[in-house]
């Protein structure tokens, strides 16, 4: 980042915010002379304006869907269990479970559906996991 580009910013115990001058005054950001321009600006110009900047793109994009990863941590304390009483229950090997709480790995899509189901109802996955099936 590029001091040119930097704003340095202060907050006063009023709430009020002033933008530090490289000179050493200061002035309200409400001040700043582009916000009259842009609070008479129509919705549409607002958004093409903010378009036309390459670092202000919206998150996301038309027709794009962000795929949502289970949130595996919030799920295993959802249930009061520690990581390996959750591994060791689920079957899940204790590395993974880590690596996909600390956001190294992303569970792929076979234990995903495995999560939404321990999710949406975490007796049945216990009660079906101590059952003996025949072998494969």
């Amino acid at each position: 980042m590029s001091e040119k580009n930097t704003i340095v910013v202060k907050r006063h115990s009023d709430g009020s915010v002033f933008e530090l001058l490289p000179d050493g005054s200061s002035r309200r950001l409400d001040d700043r002379t582009d916000w009259p321009r842009v609070k008479e600006m129509t919705d549409d110009e607002v958004m093409a304006l903010a378009l036309s900047d390459p670092d202000a793109q919206p998150a996301e994009q038309p027709g794009y869907s962000r795929r949502q990863i289970p949130r595996v941590r919030a799920l295993r304390r959802a249930l009061s269990l520690t990581q390996e009483e959750f591994a060791m229950r689920y079957h899940i090997p204790i590395g993974m479970l880590r690596d996909w709480e600390q956001g190294r790995i992303e569970p792929d899509e076979p234990a995903r559906a495995y999560l939404t189901l321990i999710a949406h109802d975490p007796e049945f996955v216990e009660r079906a996991l101590r059952v003996k099936s025949p072998a494969f």
